[in-house]
């Protein structure tokens, strides 16, 4: 069983990955001028977008969603509802928190809620696919000891590697260097990127190697 769960797990991060790989590459063949630099707002919500579609998709596939309790078209539109408002809402979230931690609060803006939403499509879109919209859920998953699952985990390492990625980008960005990559947000939203790529692949690894010592309480 466990074998399984870690096999569908790395088979789904293979694939979110390959969705981030061909979000920047097809675009910079197909269309004219575009780069990671040059264009990077484009690029950033191909990657959103991408990552949205991909994960949606590959864990209602999986059955990693929890199912709805009732069955009725209004309880699922209004779940549908309330997803896309908890996703909107850490959009905002993310925002206040960067402008707290030194982003121009007036100037860039759309920049910076660009980020938001890359942060947001990287973090609470995961725990919208694998928890639903259970805030209560949530604030168990991401505390100490609350993991009911090797998802869980997942949730917890995924969302760590992305937020500790985002915060290390930043570093860069102060110092004189004048390189094209330190413009806002670039840095941060690759280092974010980079940090979910590693959690992708860190999370299937981890468990795996510590499969004995992982104990889940029943849900």
């Amino acid at each position: 069983m466990w074998d399984q769960e870690i096999r569908a797990m790395a088979s789904t991060h293979a694939i979110i990955a390959a969705s981030v790989f061909m979000a920047t590459v097809l675009p910079a063949v197909l269309v004219p001028g575009f780069s990671v630099y040059g264009t990077h707002l484009l690029w950033l919500y191909l990657v959103s977008g991408a990552v949205t579609a991909t994960s949606v998709a590959v864990f209602w596939l999986l059955g990693i969603t929890p199912p709805t309790k009732k069955h009725t078209l209004g309880y699922k539109l209004s779940r549908l509802f309330r997803s896309c408002l908890y996703f909107f809402l850490s959009c905002l979230f993310f925002h206040t928190v960067v402008v707290l931690y030194g982003a121009p609060l007036i100037e860039s803006a759309l920049e910076t809620f660009s980020l938001a939403v890359l942060l947001s499509s990287l973090t609470t879109l995961r725990c919208l696919c694998v928890l639903g919209p259970n805030v209560q859920a949530w604030i168990r998953v991401f505390s100490r000891h609350g993991a009911m699952s090797v998802w869980d985990t997942c949730l917890q390492i995924t969302v760590a590697c992305t937020v500790v990625g985002a915060w290390v980008g930043a570093f860069p960005i102060p110092l004189d260097w004048d390189r094209p990559w330190q413009v806002w947000p670039v840095s941060c939203s690759l280092g974010a990127m980079f940090g979910f790529l590693t959690g992708l692949v860190a999370a299937p690894a981890w468990i795996h190697y510590h499969r004995k010592q992982l104990t889940y309480k029943c849900k």
